[in-house]
């Protein structure tokens, strides 16, 4: 199996499979956002100039996501080699305007541990031989065997606080940066985009130079329609970093607030005059199918789009990995001060907690990553309310607290190894270690969180830590003042690498330049770090 050094360039037979990928996407410039008809299509035929995306892969199956132009059907063809002399036929499903003319279609059965090639058609529904030009991709298969490892990135936070795509710096640069990386796959820890977040075409930075957004009609407003959400999402399609890296690279994806709006919960009713629309559960509703719709994610895919379903699922990656997808909003409870001696809903919900319990005490995987979309430690205010779990209380636990102390109890009890904590969410990057000689709670298993992002976003000063889980802050590089745009701030992304003969898995804070700022190396089979 190929697999690239940190740092290096994808090998050349990889990055030739991608040509038809970026050429039938090349006439979406990042200097514009219009669409012009790619040269070589012909007239009347489907075109897929949004690209391709790939996501929750496995062993032996994954999602690939496609939006034509216009009605269509979906067929992907996948081979063992670029060249395609042998090919396998996977009927997707007739695309339409009932799904924004996006579609998905399920991989199944694929050989584990391999690199895939795959190229997509868009076939004339009333004539299946007006075709359109394929579109190409390529990812690897979840490993069967140990020795073989992983690797994969993280982040989240992206065209937020005002900093969309900039022509002037070359868009969402970070991206190609990891695209170079060659991960197995990229874990987005939420906010994938900011539809609560209108773009101006330009802002003025303190040291006088100006920054440059490209703008859309769906960005000069907050999201509240179907059709806003999902020009939301089309955006960061725009960014043609991002079309080369979802051609190559996977996703696992998760959502927060900002798929929706700031720092929402079920049952919210606004009192901001920028939404016609009040209610958040309406708003939520609609985001959730614009999501399922542009996202592949495959609790969401199998139910209809993302109409219905849910956003917390395991990806299973192999003997050395599950990664444990989290959905800190759609269960939680309203936002408060923190302070309630019993809550039972918290920040996950009292069935999502129950399923979380029951996979992590099933997993056999050597590692278990948590995928939270907020931290634990780290205080996220809203207002006088406490947007994520710690509410700056550092004695026993209360509020949303009290559900992670059953959680972190329960991992201690069953012993259960190897389990970890990512997230992104608070715009900067930062590692806390949690111990329970320094905690007012005390009945847990050491542990690690490790935060990263923003990706394309604005970075924001480090968050105070609670002491109630004993956090201690053992790195942490973040801006002196709110909402620095990428200009004036690198963005960050993290990398863990699970060596496949040792077991152990090395986690890196990376900043946009190649910059690796924080490494740590944690050993299996451990309860606790």
């Amino acid at each position: 199996m190929y697999r690239s050094t940190p740092g290096s360039s994808p090998s050349p037979a990889r990055r030739s499979v991608l040509r038809g990928s970026l050429a039938a996407s090349a006439a979406l410039t990042v200097g514009g956002a219009g669409l012009a008809a790619p040269a070589f299509a012909l007239s009347g035929r489907p075109r897929a100039e949004w690209g391709v995306q790939t996501g929750d892969v496995t062993t032996s199956s994954g999602l690939v996501w496609v939006r034509s132009d216009r009605p269509a059907r979906m067929l992907v063809e996948t081979s063992a080699s670029e060249s395609f002399r042998r090919v396998r036929r996977h009927h997707g499903p007739l695309i339409g305007a009932g799904t924004d003319f996006t579609g998905t279609t399920a991989l199944r059965g694929l050989p584990a541990g391999e690199q895939i090639h795959y190229r997509v058609t868009l076939a004339d529904p009333d004539d299946p031989r007006r075709t359109g030009e394929r579109i190409s991709g390529t990812f690897r298969t979840a490993p069967d065997r140990r020795r073989d490892g992983v690797r994969f990135l993280w982040s989240g936070d992206i065209a937020g606080q005002g900093w969309g795509i900039n022509p002037d710096i070359g868009g969402f640069r970070a991206y190609e940066e990891m695209r170079r990386l060659d991960p197995d796959f990229f874990l987005c820890s939420g906010d994938s985009i900011y539809a609560d977040g209108p773009l101006q075409p330009s802002v003025a930075l303190p040291d006088g130079r100006i920054w440059r957004n490209v703008t859309t009609p769906e960005k000069a407003k907050v999201a509240e329609t179907l059709d806003e959400y999902r020009g939301n999402f089309r955006y960061n399609l725009l960014d043609h970093n991002v079309r080369a890296f979802n051609a190559q690279v996977p996703t696992v994806t998760q959502w927060d607030d900002h798929e929706v709006r700031n720092n929402w919960y079920p049952g919210q009713i606004l009192d901001d005059a920028r939404y016609t629309e009040k209610n958040v559960d309406v708003l939520a509703s609609r985001a959730l199918r614009a999501f399922g719709e542009y996202t592949p994610v495959s609790t969401l895919h199998a139910r209809g789009g993302g109409r219905e379903g849910r956003m917390h699922r395991v990806v299973r990656y192999g003997p050395l990995l599950d990664v444990f997808v989290l959905d800190m909003r759609s269960f939680r409870n309203a936002n408060s001060p923190g302070r309630q001696p019993d809550d039972t809903a918290g920040i996950l919900g009292a069935e999502q907690l129950a399923w979380l319990k029951r996979e992590l005490a099933a997993s056999t995987a050597v590692w278990k990553v948590l995928a939270a979309d907020m931290p634990l430690g780290l205080v996220v205010p809203d207002g006088t309310n406490i947007e994520a779990v710690a509410q700056g209380d550092p004695g026993a636990p209360l509020g949303r607290e009290l559900q992670i102390a059953e959680l972190l109890r329960f991992v201690k009890h069953r012993r259960i190894t190897g389990t970890l904590w990512l997230t992104a969410d608070v715009h900067h990057t930062s590692a806390q270690h949690y111990a329970p000689e320094r905690a007012a709670f005390q009945d847990f298993a050491p542990f690690w969180e490790f935060v990263s992002g923003p990706l394309a976003a604005g970075g924001f000063p480090a968050s105070a830590l609670d002491a109630t889980f004993g956090p201690e802050r053992v790195f942490v590089r973040a801006p002196e003042r709110a909402n620095l745009s990428p200009m004036e701030s690198p963005q960050y992304f993290g990398e863990v690498d699970i060596d496949g003969h040792s077991g152990e898995l090395t986690v890196r804070l990376r900043a946009e330049g190649g910059t690796v700022l924080f490494s740590k190396v944690l050993r299996p089979g451990r309860v606790g770090q």
